[in-house]
Protein backbone atom coordinates (compact mmCIF):
# COMPACT_ATOMS: atom_id res chain seq x y z
CA UNK A 1 0.00 0.00 0.00
CA UNK A 2 1.43 3.33 -1.04
CA UNK A 3 1.60 5.88 1.73
CA UNK A 4 2.57 9.53 1.54
CA UNK A 5 3.79 11.36 4.62
CA UNK A 6 3.79 15.11 5.05
CA UNK A 7 6.16 16.42 7.69
CA UNK A 8 7.03 19.91 8.82
CA UNK A 9 10.58 21.14 8.93
CA UNK A 10 11.52 24.77 9.44
CA UNK A 11 7.99 25.84 8.56
CA UNK A 12 8.08 24.00 5.22
CA UNK A 13 5.97 21.02 4.27
CA UNK A 14 8.01 18.05 3.14
CA UNK A 15 6.44 15.25 1.13
CA UNK A 16 8.03 11.86 1.76
CA UNK A 17 7.05 8.71 -0.13
CA UNK A 18 7.09 5.88 2.39
CA UNK A 19 6.89 3.14 -0.22
CA UNK A 20 6.78 4.75 -3.62
CA UNK A 21 5.33 7.56 -5.69
CA UNK A 22 1.61 7.96 -6.22
CA UNK A 23 1.78 6.44 -9.65
CA UNK A 24 3.46 3.27 -8.31
CA UNK A 25 1.00 0.35 -8.36
CA UNK A 26 0.27 -1.52 -5.15
CA UNK A 27 2.57 -4.55 -4.89
CA UNK A 28 1.16 -8.04 -4.51
CA UNK A 29 1.31 -9.54 -1.04
CA UNK A 30 1.04 -13.08 0.29
CA UNK A 31 -2.24 -14.27 1.72
CA UNK A 32 -0.25 -15.20 4.85
CA UNK A 33 0.52 -11.50 5.40
CA UNK A 34 -3.02 -10.30 4.71
CA UNK A 35 -5.14 -12.79 6.63
CA UNK A 36 -5.42 -14.99 9.69
CA UNK A 37 -7.30 -18.26 10.06
CA UNK A 38 -10.48 -18.13 12.09
CA UNK A 39 -10.03 -19.96 15.39
CA UNK A 40 -6.22 -19.85 15.28
CA UNK A 41 -5.46 -17.20 17.88
CA UNK A 42 -3.54 -16.28 21.02
CA UNK A 43 -5.03 -16.73 24.47
CA UNK A 44 -4.15 -14.38 27.33
CA UNK A 45 -3.11 -15.82 30.68
CA UNK A 46 -2.83 -14.08 34.05
CA UNK A 47 -1.92 -15.01 37.60
CA UNK A 48 -1.02 -13.66 41.04
CA UNK A 49 2.28 -14.61 42.65
CA UNK A 50 5.19 -13.69 44.90
CA UNK A 51 8.70 -12.58 44.04
CA UNK A 52 11.31 -13.28 46.70
CA UNK A 53 15.03 -12.72 47.09
CA UNK A 54 14.92 -8.94 46.73
CA UNK A 55 17.64 -6.85 48.35
CA UNK A 56 15.37 -4.87 50.65
CA UNK A 57 13.40 -3.36 47.76
CA UNK A 58 10.20 -5.33 48.30
CA UNK A 59 6.79 -4.28 49.56
CA UNK A 60 6.38 -2.31 52.76
CA UNK A 61 4.31 -4.18 55.31
CA UNK A 62 2.31 -1.09 56.28
CA UNK A 63 0.96 -0.53 52.77
CA UNK A 64 0.75 -4.08 51.35
CA UNK A 65 -1.38 -6.28 53.62
CA UNK A 66 -2.05 -8.71 50.76
CA UNK A 67 1.68 -9.47 50.61
CA UNK A 68 1.65 -10.41 54.30
CA UNK A 69 -1.39 -12.65 53.81
CA UNK A 70 0.21 -14.33 50.80
CA UNK A 71 3.38 -15.04 52.75
CA UNK A 72 1.42 -16.46 55.68
CA UNK A 73 -0.63 -18.72 53.40
CA UNK A 74 2.43 -19.94 51.54
CA UNK A 75 4.33 -20.75 54.74
CA UNK A 76 1.26 -22.52 56.14
CA UNK A 77 1.19 -24.80 53.09
CA UNK A 78 4.78 -25.80 53.89
CA UNK A 79 3.91 -26.55 57.51
CA UNK A 80 5.26 -23.32 59.00
CA UNK A 81 2.84 -21.81 61.51
CA UNK A 82 3.23 -18.10 62.22
CA UNK A 83 1.98 -17.12 65.71
CA UNK A 84 -0.74 -14.46 65.58
CA UNK A 85 1.37 -11.87 67.38
CA UNK A 86 4.42 -12.24 65.14
CA UNK A 87 4.73 -9.59 62.45
CA UNK A 88 6.29 -10.44 59.08
CA UNK A 89 8.44 -7.85 57.34
CA UNK A 90 8.25 -8.57 53.61
CA UNK A 91 10.97 -6.16 52.48
CA UNK A 92 12.62 -8.95 50.48
CA UNK A 93 9.35 -10.08 48.87
CA UNK A 94 6.80 -8.46 46.57
CA UNK A 95 3.31 -9.31 45.37
CA UNK A 96 3.19 -9.40 41.56
CA UNK A 97 0.86 -9.94 38.64
CA UNK A 98 2.15 -12.41 36.04
CA UNK A 99 0.77 -12.45 32.51
CA UNK A 100 1.62 -13.97 29.16
CA UNK A 101 0.20 -15.15 25.84
CA UNK A 102 -0.52 -18.78 25.04
CA UNK A 103 0.20 -19.30 21.31
CA UNK A 104 -2.22 -21.34 19.20
CA UNK A 105 -1.65 -25.11 19.13
CA UNK A 106 0.55 -24.94 22.26
CA UNK A 107 1.17 -28.41 23.68
CA UNK A 108 1.71 -29.62 27.23
CA UNK A 109 5.35 -29.16 28.25
CA UNK A 110 6.12 -26.28 25.92
CA UNK A 111 7.44 -23.05 27.42
CA UNK A 112 6.27 -19.46 26.96
CA UNK A 113 7.58 -16.05 28.05
CA UNK A 114 5.88 -14.21 30.90
CA UNK A 115 5.92 -10.64 32.18
CA UNK A 116 6.02 -9.92 35.91
CA UNK A 117 4.77 -6.57 37.29
CA UNK A 118 4.76 -5.32 40.86
CA UNK A 119 1.35 -5.02 42.47
CA UNK A 120 2.36 -3.18 45.63
CA UNK A 121 4.96 -0.53 46.46
CA UNK A 122 8.12 -2.52 45.78
CA UNK A 123 10.91 -0.24 44.61
CA UNK A 124 12.58 -2.81 42.37
CA UNK A 125 12.24 -6.44 41.31
CA UNK A 126 15.88 -6.71 40.24
CA UNK A 127 17.48 -9.92 41.48
CA UNK A 128 14.13 -11.47 42.45
CA UNK A 129 12.80 -14.95 41.81
CA UNK A 130 9.18 -15.69 40.99
CA UNK A 131 7.73 -18.58 42.99
CA UNK A 132 5.50 -21.10 41.28
CA UNK A 133 2.46 -19.22 40.00
CA UNK A 134 -0.52 -20.77 38.19
CA UNK A 135 -1.68 -18.81 35.13
CA UNK A 136 -5.38 -18.81 34.38
CA UNK A 137 -7.30 -18.21 31.18
CA UNK A 138 -10.53 -16.30 30.68
CA UNK A 139 -12.48 -19.41 31.71
CA UNK A 140 -10.76 -19.50 35.13
CA UNK A 141 -8.86 -22.73 34.44
CA UNK A 142 -5.10 -23.12 34.92
CA UNK A 143 -3.22 -23.43 31.65
CA UNK A 144 0.41 -22.87 32.68
CA UNK A 145 2.77 -22.65 35.67
CA UNK A 146 5.31 -19.84 35.88
CA UNK A 147 8.51 -19.76 37.92
CA UNK A 148 12.06 -18.49 37.52
CA UNK A 149 14.53 -15.64 37.85
CA UNK A 150 13.47 -12.21 36.61
CA UNK A 151 15.27 -10.19 33.98
CA UNK A 152 14.72 -6.52 34.89
CA UNK A 153 15.84 -3.77 32.52
CA UNK A 154 15.44 -0.88 34.97
CA UNK A 155 17.35 0.09 38.08
CA UNK A 156 17.16 2.56 40.95
CA UNK A 157 20.08 4.14 42.79
CA UNK A 158 19.56 6.18 45.97
CA UNK A 159 21.85 8.15 48.26
CA UNK A 160 21.72 8.70 52.00
CA UNK A 161 20.64 12.31 51.51
CA UNK A 162 17.41 11.16 49.82
CA UNK A 163 18.49 11.72 46.21
CA UNK A 164 17.44 8.97 43.84
CA UNK A 165 17.94 8.15 40.17
CA UNK A 166 15.66 5.73 38.30
CA UNK A 167 16.44 4.29 34.87
CA UNK A 168 13.62 2.65 32.92
CA UNK A 169 11.07 0.68 34.98
CA UNK A 170 12.61 -1.42 37.78
CA UNK A 171 9.21 -2.61 39.07
CA UNK A 172 8.56 -4.90 36.09
CA UNK A 173 10.53 -7.65 34.40
CA UNK A 174 10.34 -10.71 32.17
CA UNK A 175 11.13 -14.39 32.48
CA UNK A 176 12.06 -15.88 29.08
CA UNK A 177 10.52 -19.35 28.79
CA UNK A 178 9.35 -18.81 32.36
CA UNK A 179 6.06 -20.71 32.15
CA UNK A 180 5.34 -24.31 31.24
CA UNK A 181 2.09 -25.19 29.46
CA UNK A 182 0.03 -27.61 31.55
CA UNK A 183 -3.25 -27.66 29.62
CA UNK A 184 -4.06 -27.43 25.91
CA UNK A 185 -6.71 -25.11 24.53
CA UNK A 186 -9.48 -26.89 22.66
CA UNK A 187 -9.16 -26.08 18.96
CA UNK A 188 -11.58 -27.02 16.18
CA UNK A 189 -9.08 -26.45 13.40
CA UNK A 190 -9.04 -30.06 12.23
CA UNK A 191 -12.81 -30.33 12.07
CA UNK A 192 -15.14 -29.31 9.26
CA UNK A 193 -14.90 -29.18 5.49
CA UNK A 194 -13.93 -25.51 5.29
CA UNK A 195 -11.76 -22.86 6.87
CA UNK A 196 -12.39 -19.13 7.15
CA UNK A 197 -9.73 -16.56 6.33
CA UNK A 198 -10.13 -13.22 8.11
CA UNK A 199 -8.48 -10.14 6.63
CA UNK A 200 -6.30 -8.14 8.99
CA UNK A 201 -7.89 -4.97 7.56
CA UNK A 202 -11.42 -5.41 6.30
CA UNK A 203 -11.90 -4.37 2.67
CA UNK A 204 -14.45 -5.62 0.14
CA UNK A 205 -12.03 -5.29 -2.79
CA UNK A 206 -9.28 -7.24 -1.04
CA UNK A 207 -11.72 -9.96 0.06
CA UNK A 208 -12.90 -10.39 -3.52
CA UNK A 209 -9.33 -10.55 -4.85
CA UNK A 210 -8.29 -13.13 -2.25
CA UNK A 211 -11.20 -15.35 -3.29
CA UNK A 212 -10.37 -14.87 -6.98
CA UNK A 213 -6.71 -15.75 -6.40
CA UNK A 214 -7.64 -18.97 -4.57
CA UNK A 215 -10.21 -19.98 -7.19
CA UNK A 216 -7.70 -19.35 -9.96
CA UNK A 217 -5.05 -21.52 -8.25
CA UNK A 218 -7.23 -24.33 -6.86
CA UNK A 219 -10.39 -24.28 -8.93
CA UNK A 220 -13.69 -22.42 -9.34
CA UNK A 221 -15.93 -22.43 -6.28
CA UNK A 222 -13.14 -23.17 -3.80
CA UNK A 223 -13.33 -19.78 -2.07
CA UNK A 224 -16.25 -17.46 -1.46
CA UNK A 225 -16.12 -14.01 0.18
CA UNK A 226 -18.65 -13.71 3.02
CA UNK A 227 -18.21 -10.03 3.82
CA UNK A 228 -15.50 -7.35 3.89
CA UNK A 229 -13.39 -9.42 6.30
CA UNK A 230 -14.08 -13.15 5.87
CA UNK A 231 -13.47 -15.60 3.01
CA UNK A 232 -14.71 -19.17 3.33
CA UNK A 233 -12.47 -21.76 1.66
CA UNK A 234 -13.33 -25.42 1.07
CA UNK A 235 -10.57 -27.58 2.54
CA UNK A 236 -9.76 -31.31 2.88
CA UNK A 237 -11.17 -33.19 5.87
CA UNK A 238 -7.91 -34.97 6.69
CA UNK A 239 -5.85 -32.81 9.13
CA UNK A 240 -2.56 -33.58 7.40
CA UNK A 241 -3.91 -32.65 3.99
CA UNK A 242 -5.51 -29.54 5.49
CA UNK A 243 -2.13 -28.34 6.79
CA UNK A 244 -0.55 -28.81 3.35
CA UNK A 245 -3.52 -27.09 1.74
CA UNK A 246 -3.24 -24.02 4.01
CA UNK A 247 0.53 -23.86 3.49
CA UNK A 248 -0.11 -23.61 -0.25
CA UNK A 249 -2.80 -20.96 0.21
CA UNK A 250 -0.55 -18.78 2.36
CA UNK A 251 1.99 -18.41 -0.45
CA UNK A 252 -0.52 -17.20 -3.04
CA UNK A 253 -0.04 -13.55 -4.06
CA UNK A 254 -2.85 -11.00 -3.95
CA UNK A 255 -2.90 -7.32 -4.85
CA UNK A 256 -4.75 -5.61 -1.97
CA UNK A 257 -7.37 -2.99 -2.65
CA UNK A 258 -6.45 0.65 -2.26
CA UNK A 259 -6.85 2.06 1.22
CA UNK A 260 -9.64 4.59 1.86
CA UNK A 261 -8.62 8.22 1.52
CA UNK A 262 -7.50 9.48 4.93
CA UNK A 263 -5.80 12.51 6.39
CA UNK A 264 -4.44 11.98 9.91
CA UNK A 265 -3.35 15.01 11.93
CA UNK A 266 -1.33 14.69 15.12
CA UNK A 267 -2.18 17.88 16.98
CA UNK A 268 0.63 17.38 19.53
CA UNK A 269 3.56 16.98 17.15
CA UNK A 270 2.20 18.87 14.14
CA UNK A 271 2.58 15.84 11.88
CA UNK A 272 0.16 15.30 9.01
CA UNK A 273 -0.04 11.93 7.22
CA UNK A 274 -1.93 11.85 3.91
CA UNK A 275 -2.28 8.70 1.85
CA UNK A 276 -2.17 8.60 -1.93
CA UNK A 277 -5.95 8.31 -2.38
CA UNK A 278 -6.67 11.83 -1.12
CA UNK A 279 -8.12 14.11 -3.78
CA UNK A 280 -9.26 17.72 -3.68
CA UNK A 281 -12.20 18.80 -5.81
CA UNK A 282 -12.58 22.29 -7.33
CA UNK A 283 -11.99 24.88 -4.62
CA UNK A 284 -10.41 28.31 -4.18
CA UNK A 285 -8.34 28.86 -1.05
CA UNK A 286 -7.24 32.22 0.26
CA UNK A 287 -4.34 32.29 2.69
CA UNK A 288 -2.80 35.35 4.28
CA UNK A 289 -2.39 37.18 7.56
CA UNK A 290 -3.08 40.75 8.59
CA UNK A 291 -0.27 41.97 10.86
CA UNK A 292 -0.90 44.93 13.16
CA UNK A 293 2.18 46.42 14.90
CA UNK A 294 1.88 48.98 17.69
CA UNK A 295 4.99 50.66 19.10
CA UNK A 296 4.97 52.98 22.10
CA UNK A 297 7.43 55.92 22.41
CA UNK A 298 7.43 58.25 25.40
CA UNK A 299 8.18 61.95 24.79
CA UNK A 300 8.93 64.54 27.49
CA UNK A 301 7.06 67.86 27.31
CA UNK A 302 9.15 70.62 28.91
CA UNK A 303 7.35 73.95 29.69
CA UNK A 304 8.99 77.28 28.90
CA UNK A 305 10.94 79.27 31.46
CA UNK A 306 8.86 81.16 34.05
CA UNK A 307 5.67 79.76 32.48
CA UNK A 308 4.63 78.03 35.67
CA UNK A 309 3.96 74.76 33.81
CA UNK A 310 5.00 71.24 34.81
CA UNK A 311 7.11 68.74 32.97
CA UNK A 312 4.95 65.92 31.57
CA UNK A 313 5.59 62.60 29.81
CA UNK A 314 3.43 62.27 26.72
CA UNK A 315 3.03 58.77 25.14
CA UNK A 316 3.31 58.52 21.37
CA UNK A 317 1.82 55.47 19.66
CA UNK A 318 2.75 54.36 16.14
CA UNK A 319 0.32 51.94 14.54
CA UNK A 320 1.25 50.07 11.36
CA UNK A 321 -0.89 47.63 9.41
CA UNK A 322 0.89 45.24 7.07
CA UNK A 323 -0.87 42.78 4.83
CA UNK A 324 0.95 39.82 3.37
CA UNK A 325 0.92 39.11 -0.33
CA UNK A 326 -2.28 37.75 -1.81
CA UNK A 327 -2.15 34.02 -1.09
CA UNK A 328 -5.02 32.65 -3.04
CA UNK A 329 -4.75 29.55 -5.18
CA UNK A 330 -7.16 27.34 -7.09
CA UNK A 331 -7.41 23.56 -6.93
CA UNK A 332 -8.49 21.98 -10.19
CA UNK A 333 -10.76 18.90 -10.21
CA UNK A 334 -9.07 15.74 -8.92
CA UNK A 335 -5.94 17.43 -7.63
CA UNK A 336 -3.56 14.83 -6.18
CA UNK A 337 -1.54 14.84 -3.00
CA UNK A 338 1.74 16.16 -4.38
CA UNK A 339 -0.03 19.10 -6.02
CA UNK A 340 -1.74 20.01 -2.75
CA UNK A 341 1.56 20.01 -0.87
CA UNK A 342 3.29 21.97 -3.63
CA UNK A 343 0.59 24.64 -3.59
CA UNK A 344 0.72 25.00 0.18
CA UNK A 345 4.52 25.22 0.12
CA UNK A 346 4.43 27.96 -2.52
CA UNK A 347 2.37 30.24 -0.32
CA UNK A 348 4.68 29.63 2.63
CA UNK A 349 2.07 28.08 4.88
CA UNK A 350 3.05 27.01 8.37
CA UNK A 351 2.05 23.63 9.87
CA UNK A 352 -0.96 25.13 11.63
CA UNK A 353 -2.02 26.75 8.34
CA UNK A 354 -2.12 23.38 6.56
CA UNK A 355 -4.36 21.94 9.26
CA UNK A 356 -6.69 24.94 8.95
CA UNK A 357 -6.76 24.61 5.14
CA UNK A 358 -7.56 20.89 5.29
CA UNK A 359 -10.33 21.43 7.82
CA UNK A 360 -11.80 24.23 5.73
CA UNK A 361 -11.70 22.06 2.59
CA UNK A 362 -13.45 19.27 4.49
CA UNK A 363 -16.20 21.61 5.69
CA UNK A 364 -16.64 22.94 2.16
CA UNK A 365 -17.02 19.42 0.79
CA UNK A 366 -13.94 19.76 -1.44
CA UNK A 367 -11.75 17.24 0.42
CA UNK A 368 -12.65 13.68 -0.47
CA UNK A 369 -11.04 11.99 2.51
CA UNK A 370 -11.66 11.08 6.12
CA UNK A 371 -10.07 13.70 8.40
CA UNK A 372 -8.80 12.21 11.67
CA UNK A 373 -7.28 14.34 14.44
CA UNK A 374 -5.38 12.48 17.17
Amino acid sequence: MTLQRTLFRNGTLLLIAAVGLIATPVAAERIKDLTSISGVRLNQLIGYGLVVGLNGTGDKDTDSPYTLNSLRNMLTQFGVQIPPGVKIKPKNAAAVIVHGNLPPFSKIGQEIDVTVSSLGNAQSLRGGTLLMTPLKGADGRNYALAQGNLVVGGLTAAGQDGSKVTVNIPSAGRIPNGATVEREVVNHFGKGRSITLNLNDGDFTTAMRVAESINLAIGPGTAKPLDATSIRVNAPMDPGQKVSFIAMLEELKVRPGSAPAKVIINSRTGTVVINSQVRVYPAAVSHGNLVVSISENAEVSQPGAFSGGETAVVPQSDVEVAKEANHMFLFDPGVSLDEVVRAVNEVGAAPSDLVAILEALKEAGALRAELIVI
